[in-house]
């Protein structure tokens, strides 16, 4: 702890002043006692307009409510309370235009101090603008679900979003249903005309998948040549039709490849969530198998497991 007593108040009060991220006290009534720092321009204003005024004041009801009970926990912790925050330019009032275009992420570290300010209970809150972290947070979060050919969903991505649906159907009992493809011949567009060409059908098929099918649907690339597409609210009737609207139009895309897609088709399998399932391994495995069924029957079709 450093000797104070070697320090002017002036000084003492240039050296809170120069601090970089901004340090408020603020009240327990959410009123803003005192600001300091903030002296790093590329991600602070000057908040010394703020004294005087309450939370509420300054937020929209929503976010002053939050900020309040951040203060209130911290007080009750006795100790450094750590939180993370979003601000947009819609929860500062009279920001309107002048505000920053894109959200803005802060870390609070949120101090009680040992007396009291104004009359009240009084803490710290210091912030620092942890945007840019946020922002290759996000983006590493992204890479790490992404298929990096296809733009696609990714296997652990694909896997995430099966066991959400599951939880919820098995909470819920919404009809969800599963569908599995893969490319017909895939093996021969490979030998024949090389792995880029092979790369070229795969990327078409994706691009088909993200136009064709809707909103709510999610389609993932399991791997190789093999999607699948999870059907939300979906019972396997409609999935079915769904399905065989998406393998015309992906013979139609592939085959306007010219040589490479002539002919070109997919097959798959499809399986609607039951009752009796006890996780979604067992929904996809349905699928699977009526793939391989498909791939027997002649490919270019899609084959519905039928309920037990």
């Amino acid at each position: 702890m450093a000797d104070l007593s070697l320090f002017s108040n002036e000084q003492i009060a240039a050296l809170l002043s120069a601090l970089p991220d901004p340090a408020f006290i603020l009240t327990r009534s959410g009123r803003y006692a005192a600001i300091f720092g903030g002296t790093d321009s590329r991600y602070y204003h000057d908040g010394s307009g703020l004294i005087g005024k309450s939370i509420a004041d300054v937020l929209n009801a929503e976010k002053a409510a939050w900020f309040q009970a951040q203060i209130t926990i911290a007080l009750a912790s006795r100790g450094l309370h750590v939180v993370e925050y979003p601000l947009a330019a819609d929860d500062v009032k009279g920001v309107g235009d002048t505000g920053p275009m894109e959200t803005i992420w802060f870390e609070g570290r949120v101090q009680p101090l040992e007396y009291q300010v104004m009359g009240e209970d009084a803490v710290l809150w210091v912030a620092s603008n942890i945007t840019a972290s946020k922002k290759l947070e996000a983006l590493l979060r992204m890479q790490s679900e992404t298929d990096a050919l296809t733009g696609l969903a990714n296997r652990r991505k694909l896997m995430n979003g099966l066991t959400e649906h599951f939880e919820l159907f098995a909470r819920y009992k919404t009809p969800t249903s599963v569908l599995i493809f893969d490319i017909d011949h895939f093996k021969g567009i490979n030998d024949q005309y090389g792995h880029l060409a092979g790369d070229k059908a795969i990327t078409t098929t994706a691009e088909i998948c993200r136009y064709e099918l809707r909103a709510a649907d999610f389609p993932a690339r399991l791997g190789g040549d093999e999607f699948v597409v999870l059907m939300p609210h979906t019972a396997s009737a409609h999935a079915m039709t769904i399905s065989e609207r998406l393998r015309i139009k992906i013979a139609e895309g592939l085959q306007a490849l010219g040589t490479l897609g002539s002919g070109a088709t997919i097959s798959g399998g499809l399986s609607e969530m039951t009752a009796g399932d006890t996780s979604y391994e067992e929904v996809l495995k349905r699928a699977d198998d009526a793939l391989y069924r498909a791939k027997r029957d002649g490919r270019n079709r899609i084959i519905r497991h039928e309920a037990d």
